[in-house]
């Protein structure tokens, strides 16, 4: 009977490792489900719209939408989910452009025809080759950041970096590595997991005005990870809570208007000059 448990252990104890390693070999593959769906801005019916290719410091071509904007409006970088593509955001595109802001919508690498594979390094260098496109025309006390989901690991570090006149995190985590926690129970995530984005670690290193936004009936990205962010996070900072949204739609469900209302203050800031600071 003894050795029966024995060798039974020792299978299970097998099983479990065969599953610990194909899980590790196989995690850019979960954390960056990524999609070739590529659309202009013109196949989107973004008017005003032009379609962009920006390429890295290490060589990877990034397919990007860009709008410029109206005199005195600011320019909103938009960093998207790990399932998002240029396409699945047009709506968002419009909405976030529609009183003459501008908008650069950048699509990571391996996404939408953007070339190369995702990493946390690698989309931290697609973010500081949009920065640097973008504030070779534009001032940073106009620029504001826009992270969702995934983005907004990519957003935070981006804000601890460079300068920019505002960060907004919409349905952000603590790290992916507690977010893969919840779904992984049984594997030791953080020893194993390669692009953690543990925004958790850096946030008080920010120094712009910051907006969160989190649906309470989010699915994916446990409430509670937004609201200890936020906690985590300095002054000023602003945080809206959305009664029975999930994931991602939190933009379309009441976050629109605080949105407008942050960066609408933000150009008043610039207008004025006063420093972005707090």
């Amino acid at each position: 009977m003894i050795r029966h448990l024995s060798r039974l252990a020792m299978a299970l104890l097998g099983l479990y490792a065969c599953a610990i390693g194909a899980l590790f070999l196989g995690q850019r593959n979960l954390e960056y489900p990524t999609s070739q769906q590529r659309a202009t801005a013109a196949e989107a019916n973004l008017v005003g719209f032009q379609d962009l290719v920006l390429t890295t410091p290490d060589g990877e071509t990034l397919v990007a939408w860009w709008k410029p904007p109206q005199p005195g409006k600011a320019v909103i970088i938009y960093f998207h989910g790990n399932g998002g593509t240029l396409w699945s955001r047009r709506l968002r595109a419009h909405a976030l452009t529609k009183t003459g802001r501008g908008l650069l919508m950048v699509s990571y690498r391996g996404y939408s025809g953007s070339t190369g594979s995702p990493t946390e390094t690698g989309l931290h260098t697609d973010a500081l080759t949009a920065y640097n496109w973008v504030t070779q025309s534009y001032e940073a006390s106009r620029l504001v950041t826009y992270g969702e989901s995934l983005g907004t690991g990519v957003a935070v570090r981006l804000a601890t970096e460079r300068s920019i006149a505002g960060l907004i995190l919409d349905a952000p985590y603590t790290s992916t590595a507690d977010v893969a926690s919840k779904v992984y129970w049984y594997v030791p995530v953080g020893l194993l997991m390669l692009d953690q984005f543990r925004s958790l670690d850096i946030i008080q290193r920010v120094k712009a005005p910051i907006l969160i936004m989190h649906g309470t009936r989010d699915p994916v990205v446990p409430f509670e990870f937004g609201e200890k962010l936020f906690r985590a996070a300095p002054e000023p900072k602003t945080f809206l809570r959305l009664e029975g949204v999930g994931h991602s739609s939190n933009l379309e469900r009441g976050g629109l208007k605080a949105v407008d209302d942050f960066v609408g203050a933000i150009e008043t800031r610039a207008e004025l000059e006063l420093p972005i600071h707090p």
